[in-house]
């Protein structure tokens, strides 16, 4: 009985943030953003260092306890796999969302087109040089993010089981992706309350 309430209170919540009107926003609140890439990650490998390394110290409670609900519940039945992935999906969003002091408006689906600012940065990280600005910055602006870049690509190889190597990362990334889009952004000093 305990369980079925469960699902039901996760189907709940999950129409709910379904239904709220759509904005466009940073890609870490898409399903196919890194942020939920690295939940599915979590629940799919049983790590929750995956979804932690998003997160502050003092949200780990918080997040372990709704971790831990999911991995229970998605093994009922499919529709409950999907409504327990979901939900801790949008619980890694929301509560990251608001480390940053952003609002959470909800999920955007897979497929929304980002910002190809932050394409761009998301690119550069992956072939290791600047060259996806080309043609989508002006080269003084990509000159600016050449130190931003340099930190985030030297700490992109940590251990997932090292969290604070991951959270170290993430405020790299974060702070280089919010620069290439154009805003004053210092992740780790926002964090800094945080961590």
């Amino acid at each position: 009985m305990q369980i079925l309430m469960v699902v039901v209170v996760l189907f709940v919540v999950a129409l709910f943030i379904f239904l709220m009107p759509i904005n466009v926003s940073a890609h870490c609140d898409t399903y196919d953003g890194p942020t939920a890439t690295d939940a599915r990650k979590a629940l799919e490998t049983g790590n929750l260092n995956y979804a932690l390394k998003w997160l502050a110290p003092e949200d780990e409670e918080e997040l372990t306890k709704i971790f831990d609900l999911s991995r229970k519940v998605r093994i009922l039945s499919p529709e409950a796999q999907m409504l327990a992935d979901q939900y801790f999906q949008e619980s890694v969003i929301r509560i990251h969302r608001a480390g940053e002091g952003a609002p959470f408006e909800g999920m955007k689906p897979a497929g929304v087109p980002v910002d190809p600012r932050v394409t761009a940065a998301d690119k550069c990280l992956e072939v290791g040089n600047l060259s996806p600005f080309e043609g989508v910055l002006p080269k003084e602006e990509v000159a600016t993010l050449e130190g931003k870049f340099q930190r985030a690509l030297k700490l992109k190889d940590y251990d997932i089981n090292d969290l604070d190597a991951a959270r170290e990362y993430i405020a790299a990334y974060v702070t280089f992706f919010k620069s290439a889009e154009g805003e004053e952004h210092d992740h780790e000093h926002h964090h800094a309350h945080k961590h």
